[in-house]
């Protein structure tokens, strides 16, 4: 059965962007192997660089690579030495997440792996070629609850969110 214009276009789209996206995390996982990471430890780490510390709601609230509770995966990196739990000064039943020396050491591989990847997007892809794909995909994203977690972390064109306090 042949597909009419509008349905083959649209499973285009579809497939397009699961290939890159499968594509992409093929490169990044194989990489963040050679540094004993996967690519939701990966984002973790690097969430806590840049906003740390974090609750695990907070946390939770941020990844792009996990539904629902992170707590497995905090767990693995907790036990793996990379992040440490701290009780909150302010609500003692609250631990806050951070990284440990060893999470921090970690840092600079991991942040070198990410710049190939964004290297090869700016070989692939002139800047405004990105801010139109940006748009594209946020008209998309955008009534998704997935778009909150990428507001929180000023990945979002127009973005005015700021992370929360504690």
């Amino acid at each position: 059965m042949l597909m009419n214009d509008d349905k083959r276009m649209n499973e285009q789209v579809r497939y397009m962007i699961l290939a890159a996206q499968r594509q992409g995390n093929r490169i990044l996982e194989e990489r963040f192997r050679q540094i004993g990471l996967t690519s939701s430890q990966a984002e973790v780490l690097s969430l806590l660089d840049k906003y740390e510390p974090l609750s695990l709601k907070e946390l939770g609230a941020m990844l792009v690579c996990e539904s629902g509770s992170p707590s497995r995966l905090v767990n693995a990196i907790v036990k793996a030495g990379l992040i440490e739990r701290k009780p909150d000064s302010r609500d003692g039943r609250v631990r806050l997440l951070q990284l440990t020396e060893e999470g921090r050491n970690k840092l600079p591989k991991l942040q070198a792996i990410e710049d190939e990847l964004y290297g090869y997007l700016d070989r692939t892809w002139p800047q405004e070629e990105k801010r139109q794909m940006i748009e594209l995909l946020q008209r998309f994203l955008k009534d998704l609850p997935i778009a909150k977690a990428l507001k929180r972390r000023a990945l979002w064109e127009g973005n005015n969110e700021k992370k929360s306090d504690h």
